[in-house]
């Protein structure tokens, strides 16, 4: 530290004020982030499960499109939870099973 600027406590006390404000900030950034953290940990637990299979309908809802597992990464937007019973009755009615996840192989069944 220079001489000319002046004292070194005046300084030193311009210092510590810089480091206070930014601890601070650091403080409420990591109070953010825990809260962040604790709203996901909540939302995970409230999430849920996730279906064992999809039946995925048409427009018109009567018509049905596609058999999916629950864990396709495909099923499309009018894809709905099924039982196991409904995927199987829908497979067995000519409905397509999904070529991506293969519900048919999935529940034993030759299509």
């Amino acid at each position: 530290m220079n001489e000319s600027g002046g004292s070194r406590l005046a300084l030193l006390r311009f210092l510590e004020r810089v480091q206070e404000r930014d601890l601070a900030r650091t403080r409420k950034w990591i109070v953010d982030e825990e809260r962040r953290e604790a709203e996901r940990r909540v939302g995970e637990e409230r999430r849920p499960p996730t279906p064992e299979w999809l039946i995925e309908r048409g427009l018109n809802r009567n018509n049905i499109v596609a058999v999916h597992t629950g864990e396709c990464w495909d099923p499309g937007k009018r894809a709905r939870p099924a039982t196991r019973t409904q995927a199987v009755e829908a497979l067995r009615h000519q409905v397509p099973a999904c070529t991506k996840c293969r519900p048919d192989t999935a529940l034993g069944i030759e299509v």
